[in-house]
């Protein structure tokens, strides 16, 4: 195979593989533990698996709390896995309303400042000074699929939702790149209603950078 030929051939490779669809994932509300707080909620009870997830050792655990707010409470929230070593509520804003708590938005891990709420379970409860966000919607991806997008980690881009009858270009959409992950893309409860998109139906295309 001569050099133009080769050329010629990953190029038309690239592309494809940059314009496949991304998976989209609907992020219900939900909820991180460190140690700490799980052994205080769910004393003698280890954590234990319900459904894989996609991304690699993450998984929905049995286990759920009751989140009490201010002004209401919500139900059966579920506890993700592993524990982490610091406890995060991450909701919608419909929920925020429920609840009575000015989320901020922010991305997983960025807690300075953010409201505490109330957990409760079936054999305890924790207060939590701080930890409730809503989510900004993001995109997971190795370092291949990055290079192959031609994205870094941090960057911030627009995608469109396809798939449904209502599809919706998201702006302000962060890149999060990690060996340790799989390319995804996640929105919560209310972008997902927006878009009429759920994980059976809607993907995810790439609108910038091209």
């Amino acid at each position: 195979m001569d050099k133009q030929l080769l050329e010629t051939t990953v190029s038309k490779v690239l592309n494809e593989l940059r314009d496949r669809p991304i998976p989209l994932g609907v992020s219900n509300r939900h909820i991180h533990l460190n140690a700490e707080d799980y052994a205080r909620l769910f004393p003698g009870h280890p954590i234990s698996e319900k459904k894989g997830l996609l991304q690699p050792g993450q998984y929905a655990a049995e286990q759920t709390v009751t989140l009490v707010g201010p002004k209401g409470q919500l139900k059966n929230v579920r506890l993700l896995g592993p524990l982490r070593s610091t406890s995060q509520v991450e909701i919608s804003r419909t929920d925020a309303r429920t609840l009575g708590i000015a989320a901020p938005l922010r991305m997983s891990g960025n807690l300075n400042g953010t409201p505490g709420i109330r957990l409760v379970s079936p054999f305890g409860e924790v207060e939590l000074p701080s930890g409730v966000i809503v989510a900004q919607r993001h995109i997971h991806m190795s370092p291949l699929d990055a290079l192959i997008l031609r994205v870094a980690h941090g960057d911030s881009v627009s995608v469109a939702i396809e798939g449904t009858d209502r599809r919706l270009i998201f702006d302000n959409v962060a890149v999060r790149v990690s060996p340790d992950m799989r390319l995804e893309m996640h929105i919560d409860t209310d972008e997902a209603n927006a878009a009429g998109a759920d994980d059976a139906n809607a993907f995810v295309t790439l609108v910038t950078p091209r």
